[in-house]
């Protein structure tokens, strides 16, 4: 007799990866997710989906990075994200077209989607991933996070359900670099009365300064923890980040001191990032720091303490007390 986990591995084909799209525009982790897919999907000798939902999408040729389909709704009622219209249609086409891999960029949006198709759909969800592949004995998706507050690395598989659903933490994956001379299929669908039942609307959006900030997209980040001392030692991190480009980080012990707000914070329980220079003012370096800034081109520690976690895997550490440091820098870049 066949069982349904067999059924379902033999019907279930195909890699999804679900576009982030804000006002209209797709965001950098979709690109990410997509080269991602292109080798899972290769590995599965399989397709790769991207599946699009907004309003007034401005590019929904995904080709170029990876997908060989593109399923998209564009309708005004699209226009400001609500999980659970998302959530409806995406199982919707999930029962649809059968993908055997769902990955979800984990942002604010994301962890605020899945989960709800996961349910929906009766389906695993592995949350925060850094690295995907495949198990080349039966087909399963080899899913690795960070676990017991980032101290090991643990490796989950969902083998009794399909699809396999994971999110992966922004910047983690690398983006492809994109070919242009790849082509692929488009598929409009359209939203079904089904799918509005009992939904929550939007009645107004409103935007907080402190919410906008993005240090996934900060080339250069200045981040302060606990050697800070409170929000004056992050006044002259400021007066710094404005004199090169760069954005303010923080680590958690700072912003939960109330130094800073949350929308700062780099780590496992922040942001990831992925800067060309990262300087770490007066921070240890816990491991659920260093796992959201790790990847980072070049390192620079400043700490009166060199044996210090983050200190000893900078690129430059730099042992002394940063209110000697840092203005010297700042005169300096104001003589130049």
């Amino acid at each position: 007799m066949i069982t349904k986990t067999e059924i379902e591995k033999m019907n279930f084909r195909n890699v999804w990866v679900i576009a982030e799209v804000e006002g209209g525009i797709v965001q950098p982790v979709t690109f990410e997710l997509l080269g991602s897919a292109r080798e899972l999907a290769d590995k599965r000798g399989s397709e790769v989906w991207a599946i699009l939902l907004g309003y007034k999408i401005q590019d929904i040729q995904l080709f170029a990075y990876g997908a060989d389909v593109c399923v998209v709704i564009d309708d005004h009622r699209l226009t400001h994200f609500i999980d659970e219209l998302e959530a409806k249609i995406l199982s919707r086409l999930i029962e649809k077209y059968l993908p055997e891999i769902i990955l979800c960029g984990a942002t604010s949006r994301g962890r605020a989607l899945i989960p709800r198709v996961a349910v929906a759909t009766y389906c695993g969800l592995t949350a925060d991933c850094t690295q995907l592949d495949i198990d080349p004995n039966n087909g399963d998706l080899l899913q690795t996070r960070p676990a017991f507050g980032g101290n090991i690395l643990a490796t989950i598989r969902s083998s009794n359900h399909r699809p396999q659903i994971a999110s992966v933490r922004p910047r983690v994956m690398k983006i492809p670099q994109p070919n242009n001379d790849r082509d692929g299929i488009i598929i409009f669908e359209s939203i079904l009365p089904s799918d509005e039942l009992n939904s929550k609307k939007v009645v107004d959006v409103y935007h907080d300064a402190q919410s906008a900030i993005n240090l996934a997209d900060a080339e250069i980040i200045i981040a302060g923890g606990r050697g800070t001392h409170g929000k004056a030692g992050f006044e002259l991190l400021r007066q710094l980040a404005q004199k090169v480009g760069g954005a303010v980080g923080a680590s958690r012990a700072a912003v939960d001191s109330g130094w800073i707000p949350y929308t700062h914070q780099v780590g496992q329980t922040g942001q990831t990032v992925q800067t060309k220079i990262y300087i770490a003012c007066g921070i240890s370096g816990q491991i659920q720091h260093l796992v959201g800034m790790q990847s980072c081109d070049l390192i620079i520690a400043i700490d009166k303490n060199p044996d210090t976690p983050m200190m000893q895997m900078a690129d430059i550490a730099i042992v002394g007390d940063m209110f000697e440091i840092l203005p010297e820098l700042i005169n300096e870049i104001n003589l130049r």
